[in-house]
């Protein structure tokens, strides 16, 4: 079993790692500094994904437990949506990451290397075999733990407080991934050119959810072009 480390929430830090994953540097994480119309223009087009570093709480475990119990009641198409299980610890930014490029691989270059082989492997895979596989894909994990040299204590309180959540766009949906939830959530239509007002719409819903805490951030898969 690979042993992960948690993932800062650092474009530049993340970036290295996907290039090293062999994704294109056609692509790029970039910090989006605020969640309204204004700050949004300044985000380079176009988007493929958005991050949510958000805090874990009670609350909001609240919320998940009965969001999924409202859901499993419901019929939702998820169609060609990736979304793997969380099985180790300390891999939420990674899973992110996994999610934000799996879901947009018609889009974006992927050289040979782990996460080709890691996304080539999980073909026909449900959700927990592909956590079973990111379990052990001692390669994809190994390569942030060779690029940032070793953990520290600061990120580990980090990682037990803090989850990435991620957004995408598939087939006109907005779609919500996170490893610890049993199936990726749906949040209505979308297109590529309002994906990124509409992911920041749930976005602010989870920070309301929250009024007193100030751990989020926010990151988003652009064009470098």
């Amino acid at each position: 079993m690979a042993v992960a480390l948690p993932m800062e929430s650092n474009p530049e830090v993340m970036n290295k790692y996907l290039q090293k994953l062999g994704v294109s540097s056609k692509w790029k994480m970039v910090d989006v500094l605020g969640l309204e119309k204004d700050a949004l223009q300044w985000v380079p087009r176009p988007v493929l994904a958005v991050l949510l570093l958000f805090p874990l709480s009670e609350s909001y475990e609240q919320h998940r437990s009965q969001e999924e119990i409202e859901l499993r009641s419901k019929a939702q198409e998820v169609n060609d949506v990736f979304h793997l299980r969380q099985v180790l610890s300390n891999v939420c930014g990674t899973i992110a990451l996994v999610h934000s490029v799996a879901n947009n691989a018609h889009t974006i270059e992927i050289e040979e290397g782990p996460l080709k082989r890691f996304l080539n492997d999980a073909k026909g895979l449900d959700a927990a075999a592909k956590g079973a596989l990111l379990e052990n894909s001692a390669a994809l994990l190994d390569a942030y733990k060779d690029l940032v040299g070793g953990g520290n204590d600061e990120t580990d309180v980090n990682e037990a407080s803090n989850h990435f959540v991620t957004f995408i766009h598939k087939d006109g949906k907005l779609f919500e991934l996170y490893g610890r939830k049993s199936f990726p959530i749906e949040h209505g239509a979308t297109t590529p050119e309002t994906f990124l007002e509409d992911a920041a719409k749930i976005c602010r819903e989870f920070i309301a959810r929250e009024p007193d805490n100030i751990g989020f951030n926010v990151i988003a898969l652009v064009s470098s072009e």
